[in-house]
Formats: C-alpha cells, structure tokens, sequence
C-alpha cells in the first residue's frame, strides 16, 4: 500500500469506522482543497503573480491519478480562470467528489464499499473501515505533529492539519481538553509558522479552503 494522498486522509478521518458514514458537512471544500494542494506539490499548477492571484496550469499531462487529472482537465479547459479560492468552490461541486474519494480508499483495502438501509426504505453507500492501520498512522501523525516542541512541520501535514481544521474534523483526533490546551499551536500550523520547507502556494490554498468551507455554509443559511 501507498502512501495517501491528502485528500484520501481527509475522507478516512471523515468516515465513521464501524458505520462508514462522513462525519461533516464541511468535507467537499476541504477535499477540493487537498486536491489543488496535491496538484501544487506535484507542480502543475501556479499561482499567477497579480492582484487576482489567477490559478495557471504549468503541466497538463496525466498524473496516473484519476480524480487529480479530472480536476486538472476542469481547470485547463474553463472558459474563466480563477483563484484558489474560486476553484476550491468549484472542484467542491464535482459529482459524487465524496464518493470517488470514498472509493479510493475501497480500492486500497482500507475500507469496504457497502450499503445499508435507512428506516428500512432507502438505501445509502456506507464505507466501513477494514483495515484500521492506515488511520492509526494518520492520527498518531497529526498528534505529533501538534503535541509535540518540534519547531518544523512537514509540508504535507500542514496542508492536513490545516484542512482538517476547516473541516471541523480535529475532534476526530483529539478530546476537547487537548483542542483547548494546544490551540495556539495547531493555529501556529494553520497559519504556516512550522511549515518547513512547503510553497506559499500551498498554504494559500489551505486558507482559501478553510475560508469556504467556513463561510459558504453560513451565508446559505443566512439566506434562506
């Protein structure tokens, strides 16, 4: 087995283990947002250097991930151009994002693609864990990562802590108590302070989605 991609550890901290439902309604800004990240890592996209801060695509070509060159695809061929922030709206709406996601994981033996019934009417696709290795590696990465003095974070556990956080999806991993004590650490995090050696381009789409994911649930509320 592989190692993750953000947006993978995303949906496994987000699914239920024994129930395999997702745990937030947050969760589409925030893997959008890991997938642009992704895409920042692996240089094929830049961020252009004007007022708009534009999205550009440096490198079109397939990355051997499926979701990654769709979101690829989307950006290359828009009639618009757009921001980070315009972009993690847009990726956020991908048909069945969640689910494709969600499968991903299916494939790696991770979890398991079923179904269930609710009220004994309808049938919804659950993703129960099968495999509780990989998420017990996930979180022992990320408490370490926030307990602990160490003044550099990696790159990519940035990007999750930050992402995480939009997605309301730290209680996952800590009790409320550690959340209280550690808070101007994991805000440390979020903010890149401990980043270490990681673009700006990349936390500035972790603040683009944690942005979104905050205030476009809030504004639909407010307005209806």
């Amino acid at each position: 087995m592989g190692n993750l991609r953000v947006y993978e550890e995303l949906m496994l901290l987000a699914l239920c283990e024994e129930k395999g439902t997702m745990s937030t309604s947050f969760l589409n800004y925030a893997v959008s947002g890991a997938l642009l990240s992704e895409l920042m890592f692996m240089k094929r996209l830049q961020i252009e250097d004007s007022k708009k801060k534009l999205v550009n695509i440096v490198d079109a070509s397939a990355t051997g991930d499926a979701l990654l060159d769709e979101c690829l695809e989307k950006i290359s061929t828009a009639k618009r151009r757009g921001s980070m922030k315009v972009w993690v709206q847009r990726l956020s709406s991908i048909k069945e994002l969640h689910h494709k996601v969600a499968r991903r994981l299916a494939e790696q033996k991770i979890v398991e693609a079923t179904e269930d019934k609710v009220l004994w009417l309808f049938t919804r696709r659950v993703y129960p864990e099968i495999n509780p290795i990989p998420e017990k590696e996930l979180r022992n990465r990320i408490r370490n990562a926030v307990l602990s003095s160490e003044s550099k974070v990696d790159p990519r556990t940035t990007v999750l802590i930050a992402l995480a956080k939009s997605a309301a999806l730290l209680p996952q991993v800590f009790s409320k108590q550690e959340l209280k004590q550690h808070k101007e650490r994991i805000e440390q995090i979020v903010a890149g302070d401990l980043m270490g050696d990681v673009t700006k381009e990349v936390i500035a789409a972790c603040q683009a989605a944690i942005m979104v994911a905050v205030m476009i649930p809030a504004i639909t509320v407010a307005t209806t």
